[in-house]
């Protein structure tokens, strides 16, 4: 009886993510109605809760898939609860990605739960962990982007509009860079249980440095450029244009003054 009661416990959502959730939900409500007098303020508060929400969503669908594949310690460990706070690294997890947001509007992929992984079996299911946060932030973005492809603007107030074009923005490089085959992003979680033990040794060393050579690849010009052009066509594929972009990115810097080209005053 203790243990189901363990168990249960294990997976309740954590108060800290409901709070989260809770910001987002007022915030984009704030947005929608222009109920906030600084809108630019309300968007900011919008698209960061709503992107650690995507963060929380994301290393839980590593812990839930792990669960299922023979990890039980990830419910011990405090991954099924949502709770950002009992992420591995919540600095790289959390911190760090909203940093990246806030400076270059990019969605930084952050390393968080650790997976027992000897006590998984089978190559396909190593993979399948791996890939399940991106592919929650692939899905994250087609709810994001659905309004912009369905063709259902109609009434959709402005802000929340750009918000939505923002925060698909974050979604989409977030599970681009994700998917990149580097030691230490997910990507490469993905094909490492097909490489030969003699390679995965030699690129082990490596993996804590995986994200900080993605980073540093992005202050590159011509790589920035042409990663950020592959961003643009998918956006515009999923109905999103340049000025839906701008403007959301515009927004949600809400302190560097008005932008009149967007029609909205901040």
């Amino acid at each position: 009886m203790t243990s189901v009661t363990t168990r249960h416990s294990d997976r309740r959502i954590s108060p800290v993510f409901l709070g989260i959730a809770a910001v987002t939900a007022v915030t984009g409500w704030a947005t929608w109605t222009g109920f906030a007098q600084q809108p630019g303020l309300a968007v900011f508060l919008f698209v960061t809760a709503a992107w650690v929400v995507s963060l929380c969503l994301h290393e839980y669908a590593h812990a839930r898939t792990a669960l299922h594949s023979g990890d039980i310690s990830v419910g011990a460990k405090g991954y099924l609860t949502l709770n950002p706070l009992k992420y591995t690294h919540a600095l790289l997890s959390i911190v760090l990605p909203v940093l990246f947001v806030i400076m270059g509007g990019i969605g930084l992929p952050g390393g968080a739960v650790y997976i027992e992984r000897n006590r998984i079996r089978g190559r396909w299911r190593h993979s399948l962990i791996s890939a399940a946060g991106p592919l929650t932030n692939i899905l994250f973005a087609a709810v994001c982007t659905a309004p912009f492809w369905l063709g259902a603007l109609d009434g959709v107030p402005l802000e929340f509009r750009f918000a939505l074009a923002f925060l698909a923005l974050l979604q989409v490089t977030a599970a681009i860079l994700n998917f990149l085959p580097v030691p230490g992003l997910d990507g490469y979680g993905v094909i490492e249980p097909w490489l030969s033990y003699n390679v995965k040794r030699q690129v082990e060393p490596f993996a804590p440095f995986g994200l900080l050579f993605v980073i540093a690849l992005l202050w590159v010009p011509s790589i920035n450029g042409a990663f950020f052009d592959v961003i643009d066509a998918i956006l515009r594929h999923l109905g999103i244009t340049d000025v839906d972009k701008y403007c959301g990115q515009e927004l949600y810097r809400f302190w560097q003054g008005t932008d009149e080209y967007c029609g909205v005053s901040r």
